[in-house]
């Protein structure tokens, strides 16, 4: 007999080893990478806490995150280049390097929330548009025809 299929998608589980194995992975590659991921971790902050505050809003997530980690990969691009001990320091000592990894966040953040409005700016504008051109165009026809007619037909 054929089971119906289960309209729950379901949830991906990892088990007990599977999760030992990643966090090992996990420290070994903190460990072997730690400037990299001491830039990593302070750049990305406001992606973390995104997804601490507002972990269904994926959109959000996003968008912010996106725009974050632009601005961190401009610095990891350093250490990229001259892979040293001291580097994160002097990148994490550099307030510019701090404005440029928040405030890609910044940016995200508020293209997030003021890219809505600019849409509906957008749409009345286009209405606004539309609207004049059919005014226009039932005062030519008005002209042509006689107010008559046009009267007739909107009774």
């Amino acid at each position: 007999m054929i089971k119906p299929a289960s309209s729950k998608p379901q949830k991906f589980k990892l088990n007990l080893v599977q999760k030992l194995l990643l966090i090992l992975g996990i420290v070994m590659l903190a460990f072997s990478s730690l400037p990299i991921m001491v830039v990593l971790l302070l750049g990305l902050l406001p992606t973390i806490t995104v997804i601490l505050t507002d972990p269904r809003n994926s959109n959000k997530l996003t968008i912010i995150g996106c725009f974050n980690f632009a601005g961190v990969f401009v610095c990891l691009l350093r250490i990229f280049n001259q892979y040293a001990a001291g580097i994160p320091i002097s990148i994490l000592g550099n307030i510019f390097n701090i404005v440029i990894m928040l405030g890609g966040a910044a940016l995200g953040m508020i293209l997030y929330y003021e890219l809505p409005n600019l849409f509906v700016i957008i749409s009345k504008a286009s209405a606004q548009r539309r609207l004049h051109s059919i005014d226009n165009k039932l005062e030519k026809l008005t002209q042509e025809w006689g107010s008559d007619i046009i009267s007739d037909l909107t009774k």
